[in-house]
C-alpha cells in the first residue's frame, strides 16, 4: 500500500505543478509561493479544526524539525536560479540525481533518525537502471552552465531534506498538523523573498494587480491544496518506506503524470524524458519484482 502512496504522491506533484504554472502565469513566480503558502496554511488549519486537531506544544524537539517549510522554499528558489540557464529535461535528471544521492546517504547512515537501509547488492540494480536514465535526459546545457546545475543538484537534495524533516515533526505533531507547520513556517520566508525580488526590480511588478479569474480558472488557486496533501502523503510514507524507493516511485509518478498532462493540453514534451523514465521505471519495476522472489524465497528474510 505504502508504494502506491508514494506513486500516488508523484502523480499529486505533477497535478501541483501544473496547476502552480497556471497561477504563476498571472503573479509571478513568487508572488504565486505567497498565495500558495496562504491557500495551504487555511486548507490546512480547516481540516484540523473539522478533526479536532491540535497542534501540540514544543517540549524537547530539536529546533530543526521546524524547518521542512523553510527547506521547501529553497527548493523553488534553487530551481528558479537554474531555469533558463540548463533545459528543463536537464533541471529534472539532475534534480533526480541529487535527490538519489540524497536518499541513499538517509537509508545507508539513518539520518535524522529514520530507520537505516543498508545498501544492499539487488539495490544495484535500480541504481544503476536510475543512473542511466538521468544520463539519458542530460544534454550538453549542464556542461556550459556548471553554476547552475549546482542549484539543480541542491534543489533535488532539499526535496530529501524537506520531506525527511517533515516526517519528523509529524512523528510529534500528527500528519495533518505536521503539513499545517510546514505552510505556516514557509509562508513568511515566501513573503520575505517575494519583497526581496520586487525591491530588487520593482519595474518587473509595476503593472503587478490582481487578475479577473473567471470560474472556469479558479482551479489554479487549488495548488495549496495540493502543497498539503503532498506533505501530508510525505509524512506517511517517508518512515515507511526507504528514501531511494520512495525517490523513484515518486519520481516515476510525476514524469508519466507530467507527459499525460502535457498531451492533454496539447504542449510538447522532450523525447528523452520518456526515454529517460522509462529507463527509471523498468529498473524499480524490475527490483520490486526481484525483491518479492527472494521474499518468497527467503519467508524469513527482510526486504529493504
Amino acid at each position: 500500500m505504502y508504494h502506491a502512496l508514494s506513486f500516488l504522491t508523484g502523480v499529486v506533484i505533477a497535478v501541483m505543478v501544473f496547476i502552480n504554472g497556471g497561477l504563476s502565469e498571472y503573479y509571478g513566480i513568487f508572488v504565486a509561493a505567497v498565495i500558495i503558502h496562504i491557500v495551504g496554511v487555511v486548507f490546512a488549519f480547516v481540516l484540523c479544526a473539522a478533526q479536532g486537531k491540535r497542534i501540540p506544544p514544543r517540549q524537547h524537539q530539536p529546533l530543526w524539525i521546524y524547518l521542512g517549510g523553510a527547506i521547501g522554499v529553497l527548493t523553488t528558489v534553487f530551481n528558479n536560479f537554474a531555469f533558463g540557464k540548463i533545459s528543463m529535461t536537464s533541471i529534472v535528471a539532475l534534480g533526480l540525481l541529487g535527490q538519489t544521492a540524497a536518499s541513499l546517504a538517509t537509508d545507508c547512515l539513518g539520518l535524522f533518525g529514520m530507520e537505516q537501509h543498508p545498501f544492499k547488492r539487488e539495490s544495484f540494480i535500480g541504481l544503476g537502471f536510475s543512473l542511466f536514465g538521468i544520463f539519458i535526459m542530460m544534454d550538453r546545457t549542464v556542461g556550459s552552465a556548471a553554476c547552475a546545475a549546482l542549484f539543480s543538484l541542491a534543489a533535488g537534495v532539499s526535496v530529501v531534506l524537506s520531506r525527511t524533516v517533515n516526517a519528523c515533526l509529524a512523528r510529534h505533531t500528527g500528519d495533518l498538523q505536521g503539513s499545517l507547520v510546514n505552510h505556516l513556517v514557509g509562508l513568511p520566508i515566501t513573503i520575505v523573498v517575494a519583497a526581496l525580488v520586487i525591491m530588487r526590480d520593482p519595474a518587473a511588478f509595476a503593472d503587478l494587480s490582481c487578475p479577473s479569474v473567471s470560474s472556469t480558472q479558479a482551479w489554479i488557486y487549488c495548488g495549496g491544496i495540493l502543497g498539503v496533501s503532498t506533505v501530508l502523503l510525505c509524512n506517511i510514507t517517508v518512515p515507511r518506506v526507504s528514501a531511494f524507493r520512495l525517490t523513484l516511485l515518486t519520481f516515476v509518478g510525476q514524469l508519466f503524470t507530467g507527459i499525460l498532462l502535457d498531451l492533454c493540453s496539447k504542449n510538447t514534451y522532450p523525447g528523452t524524458s520518456f526515454v529517460g523514465g522509462i529507463v527509471v521505471a523498468v529498473g524499480m519495476v524490475f527490483n520490486l519484482v526481484y525483491e518479492h522472489v527472494s521474499a518468497v524465497r527467503k519467508p524469513n528474510g527482510k526486504s529493504y
